[in-house]
């Protein structure tokens, strides 16, 4: 028996076999051509073919798995028809006079190399994406009448599947039903696999490293993705004390799921609101499976961080439109761009910064940038007639900068209104209270808005700096700090005081163990993973 540690990213037990998938290395060729015309017009003809595949895989997906692993293939569409990407391959054919084949993966390696030198986990994790694509168009440009296939499960029974890392066509390609588990070698918390696991529920470990070797090809596996403990040739003791935690945890699904439908109040009629934390459109599905009663967090920041380019107005729109609709007038709160920090997207040039967490970003980038904001806001607007829309401003310190926002406002209302827009004018504006700057300014802040929300994450971080992406200070940078309470408590009050609502959305909201402690606080609201709803619920009515 053997154990190894890597990075828990779905919790759950599996235990199976396990499936080590070939890896296929592809030395691509380099030559010189005399027409890089005709070059590059070869090239944008396996580009358009890897289009449609991407299309087709896309409506695959989504009928299989869902909206949300969908996605994945829309953005894999964007990156291809970038035109950045598309000018750096024709510039590097036309000056090398090389094939399109060695221009794409030459081109390809260097994207990919450009996001995994980020700070950010989540872009980092996108260098898969990009070498994923380059396979396909490399495919298709040395046969182009190739199917575009990744490979096809190899067995029948069900497995637990290993691999160096798995791109987004791979999984395309499995067959779902016969996947118990996910461990691989590479990966992050934010890896398409991570994401994968996620969605379909499957217990995943992620970032084993060379601890995880082919030789352990077919030996019987546990995979415990909520401590990201794998356990290689169990003995049979360890294997039967897992295969009863495997039954606890179905036994306290099947309980958890009775909670649905039922009201989130204590025994004594006390009632605190549960919604849920989201990033994308396909999120929803979780949220009503797990019964939210609203959305407390839509972090839309993760429409720029899935794109190339800005996105667009529409795209911001038809985004913002498809959560309203999905919650079927339940509330739905959207915070508007918390870009920074340890979220960074090139084309913003926002340049590095000694210290981004006390940087350059969120509102800060939204008052210096109005064009961006402004954007923003009219999707949000427009969509405001689609369901019961709030937003929530990021990262607010003082009254000037609600006051500046309310300006910004009140001129995309103007514009909406001089070119006969629908919208809705009496949309709730709420801020996130996340600095002791906004604590201690909370009674005039409450003044000026309809709500707040708690981002605990940052709060914490800023207020015992400690800075949140350092793993050597996870052990002091405590949430459960008296300090932290404090602010929270004061946070409440302020907003009582003012007769406007109070919830919170950083993580900090599902610990179970400060449950009483915030219903004696008065905390009106809590979002969390959507996962975590029912058992708040069950946690509030056992209160």
């Amino acid at each position: 028996m053997e154990k190894i540690i890597g990075i828990g990213v779905c919790e759950g037990i599996a235990i199976g076999t396990l499936n080590f998938v070939q890896e296929t290395t592809h030395d691509v060729a380099k030559h010189r051509i005399d027409d890089s015309d005709e070059e590059i017009e070869r090239l944008r003809a396996a580009i358009r073919q890897a289009v449609e595949q991407l299309h087709s895989i896309r409506d695959k997906t989504a009928r299989e798995v869902g909206e949300s692993q969908a996605e994945i293939f829309d953005a894999h569409q964007m990156m291809l028809q970038d035109p950045s990407l598309i000018q750096d391959l024709s510039d590097m054919i036309t000056s090398d006079e090389v094939n399109a084949e060695y221009a794409m993966d030459t081109v390809a390696k260097r994207y990919a190399h450009m996001f995994k030198s980020m700070d950010n986990p989540y872009m980092q994790a996108r260098s898969v994406d990009v070498e994923d694509i380059a396979r396909r168009v490399i495919s298709l440009l040395e046969n182009p009448q190739t199917s575009g296939k990744q490979g096809e499960s190899r067995i029948g029974s069900q497995f637990i599947y290993a691999a160096s890392d798995i791109t987004p066509s791979e999984t395309a390609d499995m067959n779902k039903e016969q996947i118990l588990g996910f461990v691989t070698k590479e990966g992050a918390a934010n890896s398409h696999t991570a994401i994968l696991a996620r969605t379909l529920g499957i217990p995943a470990v992620v970032g084993l490293g060379d601890a995880l070797q082919k030789s352990m090809d077919q030996h019987t596996l546990i995979v415990d993705g909520g401590s990201g403990t794998v356990i290689i040739d169990p003995d049979r003791e360890t294997e039967r004390h897992y295969r009863r935690r495997q039954s606890e945890q179905k036994e306290q699904q099947e309980r958890l799921s009775l909670m649905k439908g039922l009201a989130s109040v204590t025994s004594s009629g006390q009632e605190v609101r549960l919604f849920a934390n989201i990033a994308k459109p396909s999120d929803i599905g979780s949220a009503v499976n797990n019964d939210a009663e609203g959305i407390g967090l839509f972090r839309s920041e993760f429409l720029y961080l899935d794109s190339p380019v800005p996105p667009s107005e529409e795209q911001q729109f038809d985004a913002y439109r498809q959560v309203a609709e999905g919650m079927n007038g339940k509330p739905v709160i959207i915070r508007t761009l918390d870009i920074g920090a340890d979220k960074q997207v090139d084309y913003l040039d926002l340049g590095k910064e000694a210290n981004p967490a006390l940087g350059y970003r969120a509102i800060r980038i939204c008052l210096t940038q109005p064009d961006i904001f402004k954007a923003q806001l009219r999707a949000l607007y427009r969509a405001s007639v689609y369901g019961n829309i709030s937003i929530m401003l990021p990262m607010i310190i003082s009254l000037d900068e609600i006051r500046q926002s309310k300006q910004i406002i009140a001129e995309v209302q103007q514009d909406l209104q001089n070119e006969g827009v629908p919208f809705k004018e009496d949309v709730p504006l709420g801020i996130m209270i996340e600095t002791p700057a906004s604590v201690i300014m909370a009674e005039d802040l409450a003044q000026e808005v309809d709500f707040f929300s708690i981002g605990t994450n940052d709060l914490t971080q800023y207020t015992l700096a400690c800075d949140r992406q350092n793993p050597k200070l996870a052990k002091f940078a405590d949430p459960h700090h008296p300090a932290i309470i404090k602010m929270i408590e004061m946070t409440a009050k302020a907003a009582h005081a003012n007769d406007i609502w109070c919830g919170i959305c950083g993580e900090l909201g599902a610990d179970l163990s400060l449950l009483h402690t915030f219903l004696d606080i008065g905390v009106d609201e809590l979002s969390v993973s959507p996962t975590q709803i029912l058992r708040l619920r069950a946690g509030i009515r056992n209160i």
